[in-house]
């Protein structure tokens, strides 16, 4: 059932992003006809991750108490009407409360991680995460193009057949999504200490010795046969990360995510008017551009991520990322040549490609299973702030100097390499819960 359920949970989020994005191409032009100038339009697109930032921790923590399937059905329940009612609107103020709506249910997205969390091993975690990272960026690719076909036909049906993917997709996870056996524990009293951390039973010696050399072994951390417990590279200590230092390994990864999210997110703000300015990009081409940034990452969320994780760990991998787009943001602004300004855009997303499922798998062992939800909820809501801030920010620096926003935005990956490689040793794969 955990292989199954993790491709139910990934198609089941690529539908649902898939239908969100359908929309975007035709949402500017849409908003033209209804009076919109930069400030409406800016509020529109900023709508969903205002929304999103508020919303997913709400879920996660809602799916921590009453489980995954209903949160996630609720929210696919919500994207239908949602995108229905995106279709019906014919004011600017309805369209806003419409996005707001969708960005709400688009705080899902930490129920799905969390979801993934519970339904597969410990030790094929970030490959699910990884995994469901390809699904969101795929949906990212493909939906903009169907919703460029659709677009002539109006942004009403453009809506419309996004409400009937979200439909059709709330059908189908509620045929074949099962609740993952993890959460259903949730509502249980919870141990103070996560499962890998709880002492076994003690086990008598055959000489009857429980008195002060057993107690002098356990100062020790030394098990009840004498022998001292191997701990590998990465385990958590009994009042560390996943312990007394919970809350400062989830504000470090969450800090992790957002440094980057914004640094990706100003690179895709003003990547349209570096290539517009230098090398003579139409709209076509910038598209183009953004879409293969969108399938590098995708690409090495598919199969590399995993592989990396397990040889040398999510926090170096995680760390390996944002070197990775620190190095390439820097890059960017001096390529002498659209095709090396493409590499680096390239290499930028697959370094982001490397952090976001090493963040998000390091967020859900952060921790007791009974809270998993609102860790990733958290996380969630940090990337949904990158989102509101990075383009604003990077809009204003590039007014100042085509390079800023693409040097603050490798001092902020070069400050996220740091953040998550200052978070406490966490559990390693296959030893926490017995998952």
């Amino acid at each position: 059932m955990r292989r199954s359920a993790q491709l139910v949970i990934s198609a089941t989020v690529f539908v649902d992003l898939l239908g969100f994005t359908l929309i975007l191409p035709a949402l500017p032009f849409y908003a033209s006809e209804l009076g919109a100038g930069g400030l409406w339009f800016g509020a529109l697109m900023s709508a969903y991750s205002v929304a999103q930032l508020v919303a997913a921790p709400v879920l996660g923590r809602l799916s921590d108490r009453y489980g995954r399937r209903p949160l996630v059905l609720l929210a696919l329940a919500g994207s239908a009407v949602s995108m229905t009612l995106t279709g019906l609107a014919t004011s600017l103020t309805g369209l806003l409360v419409c996005r707001l709506l969708a960005g709400a249910c688009g705080g899902s997205i930490s129920v799905a991680q969390a979801y993934l969390a519970d339904a597969v091993p410990a030790e094929r975690r970030t490959g699910a995460m990884a995994q469901l990272g390809a699904a969101i960026g795929m949906a990212f690719v493909v939906g903009p193009a169907l919703g460029g076909l659709l677009a002539p036909l109006g942004f009403a049906a453009c809506a419309y057949a996004a409400a009937g993917l979200a439909a059709l997709n709330l059908a189908a996870a509620f045929v074949w999504l099962p609740e993952p056996a993890r959460a259903s524990h949730a509502t249980r009293r919870p141990h103070p200490l996560p499962d890998h951390q709880r002492a076994a039973p003690a086990q008598p010696r055959p000489d009857g010795d429980q008195g002060r050399g057993a107690s002098q072994r356990a100062g020790l951390g030394v098990s009840g046969d004498g022998r001292r417990p191997i701990r590998p590279l990465g385990v958590a200590r009994p009042g560390t990360a996943a312990g007394g230092s919970g809350s400062r390994a989830v504000a470090l990864l969450a800090g992790t995510g957002f440094l980057a999210m914004a640094a990706f997110v100003g690179m895709e703000t003003t990547l349209a008017f570096l290539g517009r300015d230098r090398y003579g990009w139409d709209a076509t081409t910038i598209g183009l551009a953004l879409a293969a940034a969108g399938l590098a990452m995708a690409a090495v969320q598919a199969g590399l991520v995993s592989w990396l994780a397990r040889r040398w760990g999510d926090a170096r991998v995680a760390a390996a990322g944002a070197v990775t787009m620190a190095g390439c943001m820097v890059a960017v602004p001096v390529s002498a040549t659209w095709w090396q300004c493409m590499v680096a855009v390239c290499l930028l997303s697959a370094g982001h490609g490397l952090l976001t499922p090493t963040v998000s798998s390091l967020l859900a062992a952060a921790g007791p299973p009974e809270r998993r939800g609102t860790r990733l909820g958290t996380g969630q809501s940090a990337g949904a702030a990158a989102r509101i801030i990075g383009p604003a920010g990077a809009g204003l620096l590039f007014d100042a100097g085509t390079a800023l926003p693409y040097l603050a935005g490798a001092l902020s990956a070069a400050l996220a390499a740091a953040a998550v490689l200052a978070v406490p040793a966490l559990e390693p794969a296959g030893q926490e819960e017995g998952a």
